[in-house]
């Protein structure tokens, strides 16, 4: 490697640096700062961006870029990761940067309030500001990359996977929905209804609970914090992991599982290399990898019949009263029932695609200037009813039950079904590594399998695409095959 190279380096670890800062600003917004704090954190976050913004299209990055040479496959990776954050970040003027970060934080914290009182007027004419400069973003950044404007949104989140490759793949998984889901609501009805879990579950108990399984799939809490918040999310660096959940005392497995797929999210963050640290090349391979890893931790594992078989115990050391609601084969009946629902993060892992899958069309129709603001409550009303039967009551249950559009977080839904997809596929290869899988996590022993991820998947950073990743980790691409015979598997068997 060359001077220009090692500059490039220094620089993009501060910016990395100014990340992490704004990553801690914003968990805290969401889980520790006082309402009134609101203005002033969307001015700092906005700022912040600000400075990020001009370390990347500073002219001398343009010229150390030109000049830069690398030596070996993560050197070469990191400076071809470096050039593509250039060309997005220099398609936008800062003034265009902290606008968009200001108007997000302003519609996120009015969101909260329309949320509560499901009334969509609130928010509306801050979601058409956010909505505008997001179409101006994804116009300036579809120039830069050669993308259309709603790829270059996916972009920012998932590399390398555009809206045709996503269209095809969700059509199809409609159309074998409609056929599975009548099937598995039939086979469900016929083993008969669950017995409920008997609260009140004191949220001292919840919080503890949550810790120890958190735990017990290799959470280092000397590196990590488990708090609350309205939306559960993983936050943090590498170093400083911070996840958080919701509890509610009437209902233990909205804490519990919440867990468990933010601590999958939080084994990644931790696997990275921390060789290359603060550097493009050692973050992660994007969201859909990202979503595949807290899917297979929280879907695939904890919720098998082996790991059940743990976790059932430990609820009922717990909270005592019954064993027989915490036996493996009745917290299946609980913890994986298909029901046709309005709320995206309560579905079922087999339902789950419909709603991203909504939202996907919904996204690029407002970007693409198909959709204007104020008529989505009826478009989403109307494309929840085709894809599952059912139409919301109100907008709180229906086009404001989600952050992620009222943040800007445009492009990002489509990661949600390609990381469950891509998790299905990881666990059929971990299946076939680890023959003992099952008898492990009936011994709540998540060991082995952490290791191999943080192998096949953790330890890679974002040297591979999301593709690659996934030929390195099972030898082939993308397969929604895998999907459909674990769902197959579990539900229509």
């Amino acid at each position: 490697m060359n001077d220009a190279y090692a500059r490039l380096t220094a620089r993009f670890g501060r910016i990395g640096a100014i990340g992490e800062a704004a990553g801690i600003l914003s968990w805290d917004a969401s889980a520790m700062m006082p309402p009134g704090g609101g203005a002033a954190r969307g001015e700092q976050l906005a700022a912040l961006a600000g400075i990020r913004h001009d370390l990347l299209v500073a002219p001398e990055v343009a010229e150390d870029l030109a000049a830069a040479t690398a030596e070996g496959e993560w050197e070469g990776a990191n400076l071809r990761l470096m050039r593509h954050a250039h060309r997005r970040a220099t398609a936008l003027p800062t003034s265009l940067v902290e606008a968009i970060a200001r108007a997000n934080s302003n519609c996120e914290k009015v969101w909260r309030v329309a949320k509560r009182d499901a009334d969509f007027a609130k928010v509306l004419p801050l979601l058409e500001e956010v909505v505008r400069l997001a179409r101006e973003e994804a116009q300036a950044y579809g120039g830069a990359l050669g993308l259309s404007p709603y790829d270059a949104l996916m972009d920012g989140y998932q590399p390398g996977v555009t809206a045709a490759d996503v269209a095809p793949v969700f059509a199809a998984y409609e159309a074998w929905l409609a056929e599975a889901l009548p099937r598995a609501e039939a086979i469900q009805a016929a083993r008969g209804p669950a017995m409920p879990l008997a609260g009140p579950f004191p949220v001292a108990k919840q919080r503890e609970l949550c810790a120890a399984m958190a735990a017990t799939v290799g959470l280092d809490f000397a590196h990590a914090r488990l708090d609350e918040s309205l939306h559960p999310f993983c936050g943090g660096n590498p170093a400083d992991i911070r996840i958080t959940t919701f509890y509610d005392e009437d209902n233990v497995a909205k804490a519990l599982l919440g867990v468990l797929h933010e601590t999958g999210h939080a084994m990644y963050e931790r696997g990275l290399p921390a060789a290359h640290a603060r550097q493009p090349v050692g973050e992660a391979a994007g969201m859909a990898a990202h979503e595949s890893q807290s899917l297979i931790v929280e879907m695939q594992a904890s919720r098998s019949d082996a790991f059940l078989r743990f976790l059932g115990g430990r609820l009922h050391e717990t909270f005592g009263g019954d064993p027989a609601p915490y036996a493996a084969a009745n917290l299946g009946k609980l913890w994986r029932r298909v029901e046709r629902g309005f709320i995206r993060v309560d579905a079922d892992e087999m339902t789950y695609p419909a709603h991203v899958i909504l939202r996907f069309r919904l996204e690029r129709a407002m970007i693409e200037g198909g959709l204007e603001v104020a008529d989505l409550p009826t478009a989403w009303n109307e494309g929840l009813h085709r894809l599952l039967g059912i139409t919301p009551p109100d907008d709180a249950r229906g086009c404001l039950q989600d952050i992620h559009w009222h943040d800007g977080a445009f492009g990002y839904f489509p990661s949600y079904t390609l990381g469950a997809m891509a998790a299905a596929q990881l666990m059929a290869a971990l299946r076939r590594a680890e023959p003992e899988l099952d008898a492990q996590l009936a011994q709540g022993d998540m060991g082995p399998m952490m290791r191999w991820l943080g192998q096949a998947v953790h330890a890679q950073g974002a040297r591979l695409g999301f593709q690659d990743l996934l030929r390195h980790a099972t030898g082939k691409p993308l397969d929604p095959a895998d999907f459909t015979a674990h769902l197959t598997a579990r539900y229509l068997a």
